[in-house]
């Protein structure tokens, strides 16, 4: 092995002290999607059954007092799958301070999530509520936005999805408010509900 390398266990202090620019670590895709998607101030909860899930989304809504909050949502089988918690849907933004989705892809390089008109339609992302709660399985995990959008163009064909961008910052700092890279996009209150489908 170069350099007398092997397989280096990378601590805590490591991950936390390191610049945004810097390569990145040796460590597999689902914990760098954790780590990054922390760094970004995401609200991560990992599930192993639909039970979880379920208990998890009441513990979303008792949290935040959203049992009079019906969640704004575009995809009609997402609303379907969700119909016997106990939170109701509308179809009109105006009405909701919570946008409840699905995603394409969950990006480890940078703890973003990757969205399409699947998802949006075609609203961007400063016009949906300042509150998001994602639905995504662990399959959804890519490396790079690269290999997200080379998995959306193998799965449509001809038919690629429009408006695609990432929803990456869960948190306003002074850095991100000035990023040229998000321009046109909001911060957002942002909860990732992570099904273990693999």
């Amino acid at each position: 092995m170069l350099f007398g390398g092997g397989k280096k266990k990378v601590s805590k202090e490591t991950v936390e002290t390191r610049g945004d620019h810097m390569p990145d670590l040796n460590i597999p895709a689902d914990e760098k999607f954790t780590i990054h998607f922390k760094q970004n101030g995401g609200k991560f909860i990992y599930c192993i059954s639909d039970l979880e899930v379920s208990r998890a989304i009441q513990n979303i809504v008792t949290e935040n007092s959203w049992e009079n909050e019906p969640f704004y949502v575009l995809n009609n089988r997402l609303a379907e799958k969700f119909v016997k918690e106990s939170i109701s849907f509308t179809s009109d933004s105006k009405k909701s301070e919570v946008f409840f989705t699905t995603c394409e892809h969950l990006i480890a390089q940078n703890g973003s999530i990757l969205v399409c008109s699947n998802q949006l339609h075609e609203k961007k992302v400063n016009e949906l509520p300042s509150n998001v709660v994602v639905f995504a399985t662990t399959s959804q995990l890519v490396e790079s936005i690269g290999e997200g959008l080379k998995t959306i163009k193998k799965k449509y064909g001809q038919n690629i999805p429009t408006n695609i961008t990432t929803l990456k910052h869960f948190k306003a700092t002074e850095e991100n408010s000035d990023d040229f890279l998000t321009y046109g996009s909001s911060t957002k209150n942002l909860y990732l509900l992570l099904l273990e489908d693999l």
